[in-house]
């Protein structure tokens, strides 16, 4: 078992013996985990910008200060990065953390955890909490959370819904990474689907929106016919005609033409079909694109076969779909038409997920795994590392104008991951940071393990010595 901090649990997890907890109340945290003025990380095989290097980084107050080939300066710490990756931190700006009003799901604590676990240092939370964040005040109230709790960075996405335009419109873009349009259902008062307060709001909002894109007609007409068609026996299986590709590109289609009506600065989140791919440019740079999007790791990994095996557990929105999409999706990653990968890590119980399917929530958690599923792919050989980096997290930094981060880069924010790129990682129950303390990755063997996470220059992870207090801070924005 990975030591924890003192006086940590699992949170709902029943699995610590008493004699584990003596065993953690006489644990002392390793020197590794203490607060470092400056850090030297030596012949690491850095990955960043297209290029793969041998060389040093040095780290002081938090900030990478020099990038060389060798760098000869004392530091309270120095580490040997020979035969590691270093690579930036991971940018993920899709996620569900659950808090305020689902904290028995997840919280900003246990999810930011299981994030730098898998190298995310920065994250981008959804609105549709309990109660949804649709005013300045309750979009406060997760910062606050998270300025106490929050092991990585983070940014809260703005919620609109039908009636609170005036709110939306308080949102500081430089504090504050987009406006979340969920065009589909949603939980709470979330679902737009007032066609005048869609067009006010690509009209007015003067920021990035970041929509959710699924036909809320659509879903409803395909339900009630698969309910008549297959009653009781309706299962997971149905979910990706009841969510159809259709209704994919009526909403998508539609967030473009708005989009592009009105010059908004639009990022269509988790596209999962072959045909909403035409909507998407490759042959312009990201900087000069005013229409972006995002694919999710388990749009690219799973298919519909694998409802058969994992039910409900691989039940989200928008579904996963036949496999032909999945080989459509990783093109485009390829050649630039979908420009970001996250996950939507969105955390359920188990005891949710073995509902029937009509019951059964949707979302499954990842955030702790995104970098090993690319690099299963990696291991393969269909992307590099250079094209992984860039998408993971040089394309969101660039996306959102994330300030100083995303890159490794003198003058930016020391958000660094130190990768060995053949240890193997068993997905196990053991080994899981979530909240609800399961997986749909369990049972499968990954190659590649994150070795030490550093959110704004202090080593928030280490696999062998867990974790350390705090160093989250809220991200900002390049935005006038």
């Amino acid at each position: 078992m990975t030591p924890l901090e003192i006086g940590e649990h699992f949170d709902g997890r029943d699995r610590l013996t008493i004699k584990n907890q003596i065993l953690i109340k006489l644990y002392i945290v390793s020197p590794y985990l203490q607060p470092m003025n400056s850090i030297l990380i030596k012949d690491a095989t850095i990955v960043n910008e297209g290029r793969v290097w041998q060389g040093d980084a040095f780290i002081q107050a938090g900030k990478i200060e020099q990038l060389a080939a060798s760098i000869d300066r004392h530091s309270d710490l120095e580490i040997n990065a020979q035969g590691l990756v270093l690579m930036p931190g991971i940018i993920d700006d899709q996620v569900h953390f659950r808090e305020p009003g689902m904290t028995y799901k997840a919280s900003i604590e246990s999810e930011s955890k299981a994030a730098i676990a898998g190298g995310v240092t920065s994250f981008m939370e959804m609105p549709n909490t309990k109660p949804p964040a649709l005013t300045q005040s309750l979009l406060q109230d997760k910062y606050d959370i998270a300025a106490r709790s929050s092991r990585s960075n983070y940014s809260f996405y703005m919620g609109a819904s039908n009636d609170n335009l005036e709110e939306v419109l308080l949102t500081d873009p430089r504090k504050v990474c987009g406006v979340k349009i969920f065009m589909g259902s949603s939980t709470g008062n979330m679902l737009v689907d007032d066609t005048q307060v869609l067009e006010k709001l690509f009209e007015k909002v003067p920021m990035l929106i970041a929509t959710h894109c699924e036909d809320e007609s659509t879903i409803l007409y395909n339900l009630e016919k698969f309910k008549k068609t297959y009653g009781d026996d309706l299962s997971a299986k149905h979910h990706p005609e009841i969510r159809s590709s259709e209704g994919c590109l009526l909403s998508s289609s539609l967030a473009v033409k708005l989009a592009k009506k009105y010059q908004t600065r639009l990022h269509i989140l988790h596209i999962s079909t072959a045909e909403e791919l035409m909507l998407f440019e490759s042959n312009l740079k990201l900087e000069q694109k005013r229409i972006t999007s995002e694919v999710c790791v388990h749009h690219l990994y799973f298919d519909a076969s694998d409802y058969e095996l994992l039910g409900n557990l691989i039940k989200c929105n928008p579904a996963i779909k036949k496999s032909e999409n999945k080989t459509a999706l990783f093109e485009a990653l390829l050649d630039d038409r979908l420009d970001v990968i996250a996950t939507d890590h969105a955390p359920h119980t188990w005891e949710e997920k073995m509902q029937p399917y009509l019951e059964a929530p949707s979302g499954l958690p990842l955030v702790q795994h995104g970098l090993n599923v690319m690099l299963d792919f990696y291991h393969k050989g269909k992307i590099s590392l250079e094209k992984i980096v860039v998408k993971m997290c040089h394309a969101p930094a660039i996306c959102f104008s994330v300030k100083e981060r995303g890159f490794i880069r003198e003058g930016y924010w020391a958000d660094l991951v130190l990768l060995d790129l053949n240890k193997p990682l068993d997905v196990s129950k053991e080994n899981i940071y979530y909240k609800c303390g399961w997986s749909p990755l369990e049972g499968k063997e990954f190659k590649g393990s994150i070795v030490k996470t550093l959110v704004n220059g202090q080593i928030a992870y280490d696999e062998l010595n867990g974790f350390s207090p705090g160093h989250g801070a809220r991200l900002l924005f390049d935005r006038n």
